[in-house]
Protein backbone atom coordinates (compact mmCIF):
# COMPACT_ATOMS: atom_id res chain seq x y z
CA UNK A 1 0.00 0.00 0.00
CA UNK A 2 2.84 2.36 0.90
CA UNK A 3 4.46 1.74 -2.49
CA UNK A 4 1.14 2.42 -4.25
CA UNK A 5 0.70 5.69 -2.38
CA UNK A 6 4.27 6.69 -3.17
CA UNK A 7 3.83 5.83 -6.85
CA UNK A 8 0.63 7.80 -7.04
CA UNK A 9 2.21 10.78 -5.28
CA UNK A 10 4.99 10.76 -7.85
CA UNK A 11 2.52 10.57 -10.75
CA UNK A 12 0.41 13.43 -9.38
CA UNK A 13 3.55 15.47 -8.75
CA UNK A 14 4.73 14.86 -12.30
CA UNK A 15 1.37 15.92 -13.76
CA UNK A 16 1.31 18.99 -11.47
CA UNK A 17 4.74 20.08 -12.68
CA UNK A 18 3.69 19.46 -16.27
CA UNK A 19 0.56 21.59 -15.79
CA UNK A 20 2.61 24.41 -14.29
CA UNK A 21 5.08 24.27 -17.18
CA UNK A 22 2.39 24.57 -19.87
CA UNK A 23 2.20 28.11 -21.23
CA UNK A 24 -0.85 27.27 -23.36
CA UNK A 25 -3.13 26.66 -20.37
CA UNK A 26 -5.22 29.48 -18.93
CA UNK A 27 -5.20 29.94 -15.14
CA UNK A 28 -8.81 28.62 -14.88
CA UNK A 29 -7.82 25.49 -16.82
CA UNK A 30 -4.82 24.94 -14.56
CA UNK A 31 -6.99 25.35 -11.49
CA UNK A 32 -9.60 22.94 -12.89
CA UNK A 33 -6.97 20.26 -13.41
CA UNK A 34 -5.55 20.80 -9.91
CA UNK A 35 -9.07 20.35 -8.50
CA UNK A 36 -9.61 17.15 -10.48
CA UNK A 37 -6.25 15.73 -9.37
CA UNK A 38 -7.05 16.60 -5.75
CA UNK A 39 -10.72 15.55 -5.58
CA UNK A 40 -10.45 12.31 -7.56
CA UNK A 41 -6.73 11.58 -7.18
CA UNK A 42 -6.43 8.18 -8.87
CA UNK A 43 -9.07 8.82 -11.53
CA UNK A 44 -7.79 12.35 -12.05
CA UNK A 45 -4.32 11.14 -13.01
CA UNK A 46 -5.85 8.86 -15.61
CA UNK A 47 -8.08 11.64 -16.93
CA UNK A 48 -5.15 13.98 -17.37
CA UNK A 49 -3.15 11.28 -19.13
CA UNK A 50 -6.04 10.64 -21.55
CA UNK A 51 -7.45 14.14 -22.02
CA UNK A 52 -5.08 16.70 -20.53
CA UNK A 53 -2.94 17.46 -23.54
CA UNK A 54 -4.27 19.14 -26.70
CA UNK A 55 -1.64 17.79 -29.05
CA UNK A 56 -1.86 15.86 -32.31
CA UNK A 57 1.85 15.22 -32.17
CA UNK A 58 4.91 16.62 -33.96
CA UNK A 59 4.23 14.62 -37.13
CA UNK A 60 0.73 16.09 -37.51
CA UNK A 61 1.99 19.64 -36.94
CA UNK A 62 4.76 19.11 -39.48
CA UNK A 63 2.41 17.55 -42.04
CA UNK A 64 -0.11 20.40 -41.64
CA UNK A 65 2.61 22.95 -42.39
CA UNK A 66 3.85 20.92 -45.37
CA UNK A 67 0.35 20.73 -46.84
CA UNK A 68 -0.26 24.47 -46.71
CA UNK A 69 3.27 25.22 -47.92
CA UNK A 70 2.47 23.03 -50.92
CA UNK A 71 -0.96 24.57 -51.52
CA UNK A 72 -0.24 28.30 -51.19
CA UNK A 73 2.10 28.83 -54.18
CA UNK A 74 -0.40 27.15 -56.53
CA UNK A 75 -3.57 28.62 -55.08
CA UNK A 76 -2.55 32.12 -54.01
CA UNK A 77 -5.42 33.88 -55.77
CA UNK A 78 -7.96 31.76 -53.87
CA UNK A 79 -6.68 32.99 -50.51
CA UNK A 80 -7.41 36.59 -51.53
CA UNK A 81 -5.44 39.50 -50.11
CA UNK A 82 -5.57 41.94 -47.22
CA UNK A 83 -6.99 44.67 -49.42
CA UNK A 84 -10.28 42.78 -49.49
CA UNK A 85 -11.10 43.83 -45.93
CA UNK A 86 -10.65 47.54 -46.56
CA UNK A 87 -12.28 47.56 -50.00
CA UNK A 88 -15.26 45.29 -49.32
CA UNK A 89 -16.13 45.39 -45.62
CA UNK A 90 -17.95 48.09 -43.67
CA UNK A 91 -15.42 49.88 -41.41
CA UNK A 92 -17.32 48.79 -38.30
CA UNK A 93 -16.55 45.12 -39.04
CA UNK A 94 -13.15 45.30 -40.72
CA UNK A 95 -11.24 44.42 -37.56
CA UNK A 96 -13.23 41.20 -37.12
CA UNK A 97 -12.81 40.19 -40.76
CA UNK A 98 -9.09 40.92 -40.53
CA UNK A 99 -8.84 38.77 -37.43
CA UNK A 100 -10.72 35.95 -39.16
CA UNK A 101 -8.32 36.17 -42.09
CA UNK A 102 -5.34 35.78 -39.77
CA UNK A 103 -6.42 32.29 -38.65
CA UNK A 104 -5.51 30.41 -41.82
CA UNK A 105 -4.99 33.08 -44.44
CA UNK A 106 -8.33 33.31 -46.28
CA UNK A 107 -9.35 36.92 -46.97
CA UNK A 108 -12.85 38.10 -47.95
CA UNK A 109 -13.55 38.06 -51.67
CA UNK A 110 -16.46 39.64 -53.54
CA UNK A 111 -18.87 37.92 -55.90
CA UNK A 112 -20.54 35.34 -53.65
CA UNK A 113 -24.19 34.31 -53.63
CA UNK A 114 -26.06 32.09 -51.17
CA UNK A 115 -29.41 30.46 -50.57
CA UNK A 116 -30.74 29.49 -47.15
CA UNK A 117 -32.11 25.95 -47.22
CA UNK A 118 -35.69 25.60 -45.94
CA UNK A 119 -35.01 22.61 -43.66
CA UNK A 120 -33.00 19.41 -43.36
CA UNK A 121 -35.08 17.51 -45.95
CA UNK A 122 -34.80 20.35 -48.45
CA UNK A 123 -31.04 20.46 -47.86
CA UNK A 124 -30.69 16.79 -48.66
CA UNK A 125 -32.86 17.02 -51.76
CA UNK A 126 -30.89 20.01 -53.11
CA UNK A 127 -27.55 18.40 -52.33
CA UNK A 128 -28.43 15.13 -54.05
CA UNK A 129 -29.78 17.02 -57.08
CA UNK A 130 -26.47 18.92 -57.26
CA UNK A 131 -24.48 15.69 -57.00
CA UNK A 132 -26.62 14.11 -59.72
CA UNK A 133 -25.78 17.07 -61.99
CA UNK A 134 -22.05 16.96 -61.22
CA UNK A 135 -19.77 16.67 -64.24
CA UNK A 136 -16.26 16.95 -62.81
CA UNK A 137 -15.97 16.12 -59.11
CA UNK A 138 -17.75 15.87 -55.77
CA UNK A 139 -15.91 16.28 -52.46
CA UNK A 140 -17.63 15.57 -49.13
CA UNK A 141 -16.40 15.53 -45.54
CA UNK A 142 -18.66 14.86 -42.55
CA UNK A 143 -17.98 14.43 -38.86
CA UNK A 144 -21.03 12.20 -38.41
CA UNK A 145 -22.17 10.15 -41.38
CA UNK A 146 -24.82 7.58 -40.54
CA UNK A 147 -26.21 4.69 -42.55
CA UNK A 148 -29.77 6.01 -42.12
CA UNK A 149 -31.95 7.44 -44.89
CA UNK A 150 -29.97 10.64 -45.41
CA UNK A 151 -26.58 8.95 -45.14
CA UNK A 152 -27.55 6.19 -47.55
CA UNK A 153 -29.09 8.61 -50.08
CA UNK A 154 -25.91 10.71 -50.18
CA UNK A 155 -23.75 7.59 -50.52
CA UNK A 156 -25.93 6.33 -53.37
CA UNK A 157 -25.72 9.71 -55.14
CA UNK A 158 -21.92 9.57 -54.89
CA UNK A 159 -21.91 6.04 -56.30
CA UNK A 160 -24.10 7.11 -59.21
CA UNK A 161 -21.76 10.01 -59.92
CA UNK A 162 -18.65 7.84 -59.72
CA UNK A 163 -20.13 5.31 -62.13
CA UNK A 164 -20.66 8.01 -64.77
CA UNK A 165 -17.04 9.14 -64.49
CA UNK A 166 -17.22 11.94 -61.91
CA UNK A 167 -14.29 12.00 -59.46
CA UNK A 168 -15.83 11.49 -56.02
CA UNK A 169 -13.86 11.84 -52.81
CA UNK A 170 -15.62 11.05 -49.52
CA UNK A 171 -14.04 11.55 -46.12
CA UNK A 172 -15.46 10.78 -42.68
CA UNK A 173 -14.20 11.21 -39.12
CA UNK A 174 -12.90 8.04 -37.52
CA UNK A 175 -14.97 8.44 -34.36
CA UNK A 176 -18.11 10.29 -35.40
CA UNK A 177 -18.64 8.06 -38.47
CA UNK A 178 -17.22 4.81 -37.08
CA UNK A 179 -20.45 2.87 -37.75
CA UNK A 180 -20.45 3.86 -41.44
CA UNK A 181 -16.74 3.09 -41.87
CA UNK A 182 -17.34 -0.46 -40.62
CA UNK A 183 -20.53 -0.93 -42.65
CA UNK A 184 -21.21 -2.62 -46.02
CA UNK A 185 -22.23 0.82 -47.38
CA UNK A 186 -18.65 2.10 -47.02
CA UNK A 187 -17.40 -0.98 -48.89
CA UNK A 188 -20.03 -0.49 -51.60
CA UNK A 189 -18.85 3.09 -52.09
CA UNK A 190 -15.27 1.94 -52.60
CA UNK A 191 -16.34 -0.79 -55.01
CA UNK A 192 -18.40 1.76 -56.99
CA UNK A 193 -15.32 3.92 -57.54
CA UNK A 194 -15.78 6.51 -54.78
CA UNK A 195 -12.40 7.40 -53.28
CA UNK A 196 -12.79 7.17 -49.51
CA UNK A 197 -10.60 8.27 -46.62
CA UNK A 198 -10.86 8.36 -42.84
CA UNK A 199 -9.71 11.48 -41.06
CA UNK A 200 -8.20 10.94 -37.60
CA UNK A 201 -8.73 7.15 -37.73
CA UNK A 202 -9.05 4.95 -34.65
CA UNK A 203 -7.26 1.95 -36.13
CA UNK A 204 -4.41 2.28 -33.59
CA UNK A 205 -6.15 3.45 -30.40
CA UNK A 206 -3.30 2.57 -28.04
CA UNK A 207 -0.81 4.63 -30.04
CA UNK A 208 -3.33 7.47 -30.21
CA UNK A 209 -3.80 7.39 -26.43
CA UNK A 210 -0.05 7.38 -25.86
CA UNK A 211 0.83 10.13 -28.33
CA UNK A 212 -2.28 12.31 -28.65
CA UNK A 213 -5.96 12.38 -27.61
CA UNK A 214 -8.67 10.08 -28.87
CA UNK A 215 -11.25 12.90 -28.74
CA UNK A 216 -9.37 15.25 -31.08
CA UNK A 217 -11.80 15.17 -34.01
CA UNK A 218 -12.54 16.55 -37.46
CA UNK A 219 -15.91 18.21 -36.86
CA UNK A 220 -16.14 19.82 -40.31
CA UNK A 221 -19.13 19.50 -42.66
CA UNK A 222 -17.98 20.25 -46.21
CA UNK A 223 -19.66 19.51 -49.53
CA UNK A 224 -18.17 20.85 -52.78
CA UNK A 225 -19.59 20.07 -56.23
CA UNK A 226 -17.67 20.83 -59.46
CA UNK A 227 -15.97 23.75 -57.72
CA UNK A 228 -19.18 25.71 -58.33
CA UNK A 229 -21.27 24.93 -55.24
CA UNK A 230 -20.52 24.42 -51.58
CA UNK A 231 -22.75 23.85 -48.57
CA UNK A 232 -21.85 25.23 -45.15
CA UNK A 233 -23.66 24.92 -41.85
CA UNK A 234 -24.31 22.63 -38.92
CA UNK A 235 -25.83 19.58 -40.62
CA UNK A 236 -24.07 16.24 -40.49
CA UNK A 237 -24.92 13.50 -42.99
CA UNK A 238 -27.77 12.09 -40.92
CA UNK A 239 -31.55 12.22 -40.60
CA UNK A 240 -32.92 14.97 -38.34
CA UNK A 241 -34.36 12.23 -36.11
CA UNK A 242 -30.73 11.22 -35.39
CA UNK A 243 -31.42 7.68 -34.23
CA UNK A 244 -28.31 7.30 -31.99
CA UNK A 245 -29.84 9.97 -29.74
CA UNK A 246 -33.46 9.89 -30.86
CA UNK A 247 -34.89 11.00 -27.50
CA UNK A 248 -33.36 14.45 -28.03
CA UNK A 249 -34.58 14.82 -31.60
CA UNK A 250 -35.29 16.17 -33.97
CA UNK A 251 -31.89 17.76 -34.59
CA UNK A 252 -32.60 21.25 -35.94
CA UNK A 253 -29.88 22.39 -38.32
CA UNK A 254 -29.21 25.23 -40.72
CA UNK A 255 -27.38 25.19 -44.07
CA UNK A 256 -26.47 27.74 -46.71
CA UNK A 257 -25.79 26.77 -50.34
CA UNK A 258 -22.99 29.01 -51.65
CA UNK A 259 -21.65 29.91 -55.07
CA UNK A 260 -18.69 32.18 -55.79
CA UNK A 261 -15.07 32.43 -54.60
CA UNK A 262 -15.89 31.08 -51.13
CA UNK A 263 -16.49 27.72 -52.82
CA UNK A 264 -12.81 27.53 -53.78
CA UNK A 265 -11.75 28.45 -50.24
CA UNK A 266 -13.92 25.68 -48.80
CA UNK A 267 -12.47 23.39 -51.45
CA UNK A 268 -8.97 24.16 -50.17
CA UNK A 269 -10.01 23.19 -46.65
CA UNK A 270 -11.27 19.86 -47.96
CA UNK A 271 -8.14 19.30 -50.05
CA UNK A 272 -5.86 20.08 -47.10
CA UNK A 273 -7.69 17.51 -44.97
CA UNK A 274 -7.64 14.98 -47.81
CA UNK A 275 -3.88 15.41 -48.27
CA UNK A 276 -3.25 14.94 -44.57
CA UNK A 277 -5.48 11.85 -44.40
CA UNK A 278 -4.19 10.15 -47.55
CA UNK A 279 -0.67 11.48 -48.09
CA UNK A 280 -1.57 12.41 -51.67
CA UNK A 281 0.02 15.41 -53.39
CA UNK A 282 -1.88 18.60 -54.08
CA UNK A 283 -4.00 18.52 -57.24
CA UNK A 284 -4.94 22.05 -58.39
CA UNK A 285 -7.21 20.69 -61.12
CA UNK A 286 -10.32 20.92 -58.94
CA UNK A 287 -9.79 24.60 -58.14
CA UNK A 288 -11.39 27.55 -59.87
CA UNK A 289 -12.60 30.99 -58.86
CA UNK A 290 -15.82 32.39 -60.29
CA UNK A 291 -17.14 35.76 -59.12
CA UNK A 292 -20.87 36.30 -59.52
CA UNK A 293 -22.73 39.55 -59.97
CA UNK A 294 -24.44 40.72 -57.90
CA UNK A 295 -22.47 39.17 -55.09
CA UNK A 296 -21.38 39.81 -51.52
CA UNK A 297 -18.00 39.51 -49.74
CA UNK A 298 -17.32 36.34 -47.78
CA UNK A 299 -14.50 34.07 -46.79
CA UNK A 300 -14.03 30.60 -45.34
CA UNK A 301 -12.46 30.02 -41.94
CA UNK A 302 -10.84 26.74 -40.96
CA UNK A 303 -9.74 26.23 -37.38
CA UNK A 304 -8.29 23.26 -35.56
CA UNK A 305 -5.68 21.99 -33.10
CA UNK A 306 -2.91 22.61 -35.66
CA UNK A 307 -3.80 26.32 -35.82
CA UNK A 308 -2.85 28.77 -33.09
CA UNK A 309 -4.40 28.39 -29.66
CA UNK A 310 -7.45 30.51 -28.85
CA UNK A 311 -8.30 31.44 -32.44
CA UNK A 312 -12.01 30.57 -32.29
CA UNK A 313 -12.95 32.31 -29.02
CA UNK A 314 -10.97 35.34 -30.13
CA UNK A 315 -12.87 35.35 -33.44
CA UNK A 316 -16.22 35.33 -31.66
CA UNK A 317 -15.07 38.04 -29.26
CA UNK A 318 -13.85 40.20 -32.17
CA UNK A 319 -17.25 39.91 -33.81
CA UNK A 320 -19.11 40.70 -30.57
CA UNK A 321 -16.92 43.77 -30.07
CA UNK A 322 -17.85 45.09 -33.55
CA UNK A 323 -21.61 44.94 -32.98
CA UNK A 324 -23.43 48.28 -33.00
CA UNK A 325 -27.06 47.29 -32.36
CA UNK A 326 -27.77 43.52 -32.27
CA UNK A 327 -26.09 40.18 -31.64
CA UNK A 328 -28.10 36.99 -32.08
CA UNK A 329 -26.38 33.68 -31.39
CA UNK A 330 -27.56 30.08 -31.59
CA UNK A 331 -25.47 27.15 -30.40
CA UNK A 332 -26.23 23.78 -28.82
CA UNK A 333 -23.08 23.79 -26.67
CA UNK A 334 -22.30 26.93 -24.70
CA UNK A 335 -19.34 26.72 -22.31
CA UNK A 336 -17.55 30.00 -23.05
CA UNK A 337 -14.12 31.00 -21.87
CA UNK A 338 -13.61 34.34 -20.12
CA UNK A 339 -12.84 36.10 -23.41
CA UNK A 340 -16.19 35.20 -24.94
CA UNK A 341 -18.23 35.70 -21.78
CA UNK A 342 -16.75 39.12 -21.09
CA UNK A 343 -17.30 40.24 -24.70
CA UNK A 344 -20.97 39.22 -24.63
CA UNK A 345 -21.60 40.97 -21.32
CA UNK A 346 -19.70 44.07 -22.43
CA UNK A 347 -21.77 44.28 -25.62
CA UNK A 348 -24.99 44.14 -23.61
CA UNK A 349 -23.72 46.77 -21.17
CA UNK A 350 -22.98 49.21 -24.02
CA UNK A 351 -26.52 48.89 -25.35
CA UNK A 352 -26.30 46.12 -27.93
CA UNK A 353 -29.32 43.79 -27.85
CA UNK A 354 -27.73 40.39 -27.20
CA UNK A 355 -29.99 37.40 -27.82
CA UNK A 356 -28.81 33.87 -27.05
CA UNK A 357 -30.76 30.77 -28.11
CA UNK A 358 -29.85 27.38 -26.61
CA UNK A 359 -31.63 24.00 -26.59
CA UNK A 360 -33.87 23.43 -23.59
CA UNK A 361 -33.00 19.73 -23.53
CA UNK A 362 -29.34 19.05 -24.31
CA UNK A 363 -27.84 15.70 -25.28
CA UNK A 364 -24.88 16.54 -23.02
CA UNK A 365 -25.91 16.85 -19.36
CA UNK A 366 -22.45 18.22 -18.54
CA UNK A 367 -22.74 21.03 -21.08
CA UNK A 368 -26.32 21.76 -20.01
CA UNK A 369 -25.26 22.23 -16.39
CA UNK A 370 -22.18 24.27 -17.24
CA UNK A 371 -24.16 26.52 -19.62
CA UNK A 372 -26.74 27.40 -16.98
CA UNK A 373 -24.05 28.46 -14.55
CA UNK A 374 -23.53 31.51 -16.80
CA UNK A 375 -27.20 32.50 -17.09
CA UNK A 376 -27.34 34.78 -14.06
CA UNK A 377 -24.35 36.87 -15.13
CA UNK A 378 -25.54 37.08 -18.74
CA UNK A 379 -29.07 38.09 -17.76
CA UNK A 380 -27.80 40.58 -15.17
CA UNK A 381 -25.74 42.19 -17.94
CA UNK A 382 -28.86 42.66 -20.06
CA UNK A 383 -28.57 39.65 -22.39
CA UNK A 384 -31.73 37.84 -23.47
CA UNK A 385 -31.77 34.02 -23.25
CA UNK A 386 -34.24 31.68 -24.91
CA UNK A 387 -34.38 27.88 -24.58
CA UNK A 388 -35.56 26.09 -27.72
CA UNK A 389 -38.09 23.36 -26.89
CA UNK A 390 -38.90 21.79 -30.31
CA UNK A 391 -35.94 19.40 -30.42
CA UNK A 392 -32.20 19.82 -30.13
CA UNK A 393 -31.26 23.15 -31.68
CA UNK A 394 -28.01 22.16 -33.41
CA UNK A 395 -27.70 25.28 -35.60
CA UNK A 396 -24.54 27.33 -35.08
CA UNK A 397 -25.32 30.87 -36.22
CA UNK A 398 -24.23 34.38 -35.36
CA UNK A 399 -25.81 37.49 -36.87
CA UNK A 400 -24.68 41.05 -36.17
CA UNK A 401 -26.56 44.27 -36.91
CA UNK A 402 -28.61 42.65 -39.72
CA UNK A 403 -25.46 42.84 -41.87
CA UNK A 404 -22.92 40.18 -40.87
CA UNK A 405 -23.37 36.41 -40.54
CA UNK A 406 -21.10 33.66 -39.28
CA UNK A 407 -22.32 30.14 -40.04
CA UNK A 408 -20.67 26.76 -39.88
CA UNK A 409 -19.67 23.98 -37.51
CA UNK A 410 -18.20 25.83 -34.51
CA UNK A 411 -19.87 25.75 -31.11
CA UNK A 412 -18.94 27.93 -28.15
CA UNK A 413 -17.27 25.31 -26.00
CA UNK A 414 -13.80 23.94 -25.39
CA UNK A 415 -14.20 21.21 -28.00
CA UNK A 416 -14.67 23.75 -30.79
CA UNK A 417 -12.15 26.15 -29.27
CA UNK A 418 -9.26 23.70 -28.87
CA UNK A 419 -10.00 20.13 -29.93
CA UNK A 420 -11.95 20.02 -33.20
CA UNK A 421 -11.21 20.91 -36.79
CA UNK A 422 -14.04 23.29 -37.73
CA UNK A 423 -15.16 25.18 -40.84
CA UNK A 424 -17.21 28.35 -41.04
CA UNK A 425 -18.08 31.10 -43.50
CA UNK A 426 -18.09 34.77 -42.49
CA UNK A 427 -20.05 37.06 -44.79
CA UNK A 428 -21.41 40.59 -45.07
CA UNK A 429 -24.76 40.81 -46.81
CA UNK A 430 -28.06 42.30 -45.68
CA UNK A 431 -30.29 39.90 -47.61
CA UNK A 432 -28.71 36.66 -46.43
CA UNK A 433 -28.27 37.98 -42.91
CA UNK A 434 -31.96 38.92 -42.85
CA UNK A 435 -32.86 35.39 -43.96
CA UNK A 436 -30.77 33.93 -41.13
CA UNK A 437 -32.27 36.44 -38.68
CA UNK A 438 -35.76 35.33 -39.75
CA UNK A 439 -34.75 31.72 -39.08
CA UNK A 440 -33.42 32.73 -35.67
CA UNK A 441 -36.74 34.49 -34.97
CA UNK A 442 -38.45 31.20 -35.82
CA UNK A 443 -36.31 29.47 -33.22
CA UNK A 444 -37.26 32.10 -30.64
CA UNK A 445 -40.95 31.55 -31.43
CA UNK A 446 -40.44 27.91 -30.44
CA UNK A 447 -38.56 28.76 -27.25
CA UNK A 448 -39.23 29.69 -23.66
CA UNK A 449 -37.63 32.92 -22.42
CA UNK A 450 -35.34 32.59 -19.41
CA UNK A 451 -35.92 35.44 -16.95
CA UNK A 452 -33.51 36.71 -14.33
CA UNK A 453 -36.22 36.53 -11.67
CA UNK A 454 -36.68 32.81 -12.37
CA UNK A 455 -32.94 32.11 -12.31
CA UNK A 456 -32.67 33.81 -8.92
CA UNK A 457 -35.22 31.35 -7.52
CA UNK A 458 -33.42 28.22 -8.72
CA UNK A 459 -32.90 25.83 -5.77
CA UNK A 460 -29.54 25.96 -4.10
CA UNK A 461 -28.69 22.38 -4.99
CA UNK A 462 -29.21 23.20 -8.70
CA UNK A 463 -27.01 26.29 -8.50
CA UNK A 464 -24.32 24.32 -6.67
CA UNK A 465 -24.48 21.58 -9.31
CA UNK A 466 -24.24 24.06 -12.19
CA UNK A 467 -21.29 25.84 -10.59
CA UNK A 468 -19.46 22.62 -9.72
CA UNK A 469 -19.63 21.51 -13.35
CA UNK A 470 -18.68 24.99 -14.55
CA UNK A 471 -15.60 24.89 -12.32
CA UNK A 472 -14.22 22.12 -14.49
CA UNK A 473 -15.62 23.82 -17.60
CA UNK A 474 -12.14 24.87 -18.79
CA UNK A 475 -11.25 21.19 -19.28
CA UNK A 476 -14.61 19.90 -20.58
Amino acid sequence: MTLLLLAHFMVVTAFTVRILLRDDLSPPARLAWFIILAVVPYVGSGLYFLFGEVDLGHHAEKRHKQVFDEIRPQAGVIFGDSGGCEALIDPYYQSAFRYASSINGFFPMAGNQAELMADERATNAAMIADIDRAQSHVHVLYYIWLTDGTGTEVAQALMRAAKRGVTCRAMADGLGSRALIRSPLWTQMKEAGVQVAVTLPLNRPILTLLTSRIDLRNHRKITVIDGDITYCGSRNCADPEFLPKARFGPWVDIMLRFQGPVVAQNQLLFISDWMQATGEAFDPGALKVECLSPGFPAHAIGDGPTERNGATPQLFSSLFNCAQSTITLTTPYFVPDATVLDALCAAAHRGVRVTLIFPQKNDSWIVAAASRSYYRRLLSSGCHIHEFKAGLLHAKTLTIDDKVTLIGSSNLDLRSFDLNYENNVLLQDARITQAVCDRQAGYIAQSDPVLLEAVRTWPRHERIWHNVIATIGPVL
